[in-house]
């Protein structure tokens, strides 16, 4: 046998999963034996709310009768799980925003087209469907739910994703603005700066399994463009302790490494790192699939990448696969992400500005400073000169890189494949108005083969996975469309209005077609959903209600024009 490498992806073992979360991880593998994986989503699971103490449920589990093989009769399981548990997002009850009205004054008052005017009337309606707040049961018997109690009531992405999750939230509060749901909307930053203060770091989502990792860090760009709607200073005031708090959190290690350029100078970037190394519990049957094939050695190492990927909202994609078609390839890890590094360039001006605006001169100047470290940092490692974008660089694929926290730079070490992300320095004003490269990043945009009759493909790659071609994601639209529209360029303005164009075509058809808003859209045709991944695409939804309300409010939609296909 090969001995293991000397080396283990964390630097220290994660916490164990708490004894809910190891139950119900053993009841996701029983139901997929028991009921076979056509219908089968793990989640469905592990988000069953339990009717009687833990201890009462395990043994009467236990007791349960077993086939030859092992499994548990289905007719047997059924009623086993409806005599123990209740339904799946039970413990989420529904609610109505006090904020929210059917017909809000002053709403998008560039939108002359009536047509328009009444499906974005009826995407403003969604809230209500969206709206929850967690019930009281969850707070008084916590060790019963993987759901985490909230402060506040809150908006959920939809379907399967019944639970508040970090980065979606961003376009949803983008859509209440726009709907004037301020108070909700507050809510919803509070839930998550709760987070912070309960954990160190804005999870990943509220479930008790979402405790292994972030995502996408814009809990500040909520901040700042709410308060950019409502002047609350007193909302600027609670926010920057948090967001300071929640900074070290991406800047320290192990997400932050020390790499050297090609000049011997030193820069800090960061990378996603999930705190875990066994399945996630929430796909543990899928996880445990997908590792099945790999060595014992290799098997934390891969479950490390899995939860590492999924803190990076991309889960998954060829993004981060060595071989873009096979899932134990890998190696999130191990890159520095043009779109995490312009999240957290982002994060430092926003911190500085509401330092600034509150008169904290010191924080101010310190993330000033810090920005423009990050500015260099991200031109010295990232940018591509010959390539006109950004590219996320590798730092190396072994299994050892994930302890390591100083390297240096290699010219080959950039990944040179295309995505959406490549573009995304640009939301988070990489480049400064007047950068002699803005021409050459709207080239290598119009050339990069990402703009497609219905949106911007994820990727140009076809692996199967849902962050990559031909889906198309709500936010990726958003960012790139307000990056090209900000730039002070005609041509930028142009080819943000085209996008624009586009995508809400296409969510228009697709909402006529089957009167709901999907999570994501297929690039290849207009009104096309799309698919891929290891759940069926799911509707409601927090993200693409947001985008839509967004773009609507901010470049309208003339009278004349169509918005059919």
């Amino acid at each position: 046998a090969m001995s293991c490498p000397d080396c283990a992806p964390l630097s220290s073992m994660p916490p164990p999963p708490p004894p809910l979360l190891s139950f119900l991880q053993h009841l996701q593998a029983a139901a997929l034996a028991s009921l076979g994986p056509a219908q089968f989503d793990p989640k469905d699971i592990i988000d069953l709310p339990l009717r009687f103490p833990l201890s009462q449920t395990t043994l009467a589990f236990q007791k349960l009768e077993r086939l030859a093989n092992g499994s548990i009769p289905p007719g047997t399981f059924q009623k086993f799980v409806n005599d123990y548990f209740y339904a799946a997002g039970s413990d989420v009850e529904a609610y109505t925003p006090p904020d929210f009205v059917s017909q809000p004054e002053d709403f998008l008052p560039n939108v002359k087209n009536h047509q328009v005017r009444e499906w974005a009337l009826q995407v403003h309606s969604l809230w209500l469907n969206l709206s929850i707040k967690v019930a009281p049961s969850v707070a008084q018997h916590p060790d019963r739910h993987t759901l985490l109690p909230l402060p506040h009531p809150a908006i959920v992405p939809g379907s399967r994703f019944r639970e508040v999750y970090y980065w979606d939230s961003y376009w949803i509060i983008k859509g209440l603005i726009v709907s004037k749901m301020f108070e909700t909307a507050k809510g919803m930053i509070e839930n998550l700066m709760y987070f912070v203060d309960t954990y160190g770091f804005v999870l990943n989502g509220a479930r008790a399994y979402y405790q292994n990792r972030s995502e996408p860090p814009l809990l500040s760009a909520m901040v700042r463009e709410l308060y950019a709607a409502t002047n609350d200073l007193g909302l600027l005031k609670k926010a920057l302790p948090v967001l300071i708090r929640e900074y070290a959190y991406w800047t320290s290690e192990p997400h932050q490494v020390t790499i050297m350029d090609r000049n011997g100078l030193n820069h800090s970037l960061s990378r996603y790192f999930g705190n875990w190394d066994s399945p996630r519990p929430e796909s543990f049957t899928i996880d445990t699939r997908v590792a099945s094939g790999v060595s014992h050695c290799k098997k934390p190492f891969l479950y490390h990448d899995i939860a590492s990927t999924a803190e990076s909202g991309w889960d998954f994609s060829s993004r981060w696969m060595g071989d873009r078609q096979n899932l134990t390839t890998l190696h999130t890890s191990s890159y520095l992400p043009t779109d995490l590094n312009a999240y957290l360039l982002q994060m430092e001006e926003n911190i500085g500005f509401i330092a600034m605006t509150i008169g904290n001169t010191t924080i101010a100047e310190q993330f000033s400073n810090a920005s423009k470290s990050r500015k260099f940092a991200i031109d010295a490692i990232l940018w591509s000169e010959d390539m006109g974008q950004w590219l996320d660089y590798i730092l190396q694929p072994d299994m050892c890189a994930s302890n390591q926290h100083a390297f240096i730079w290699k010219e080959h070490g950039q990944n040179r494949d295309i995505f959406a992300s490549n573009f995304i320095p640009l939301w988070c004003n990489a480049l400064s108005p007047g950068d002699s490269r803005v021409d050459k990043v709207i080239d290598a945009f119009e050339h990069s083969g990402l703009l497609h009759v219905a949106g911007i493909a994820t990727s140009l790659h076809d692996s199967s996975q849902q962050w990559d071609f031909p889906n198309a994601w709500p936010p990726l639209q958003h960012m790139i469309i307000e990056s090209f529209d900000k730039l002070g360029s005609k041509r930028g303005k142009a080819l943000a209005r085209t996008i624009v164009q586009r995508w809400l075509q296409t969510n228009f058809a697709a909402f006529a077609k089957i009167g709901k808003m999907q999570e994501k859209y297929d690039v290849r045709a207009c009104g096309a959903i799309g698919s891929g991944g290891e759940y069926v695409v799911q509707t409601g939804f927090g993200w693409s209600n947001g985008v839509v309300l967004a773009l609507l409010h901010d470049f309208g939609w003339p009278q004349d024009m169509h918005i059919d296909c």
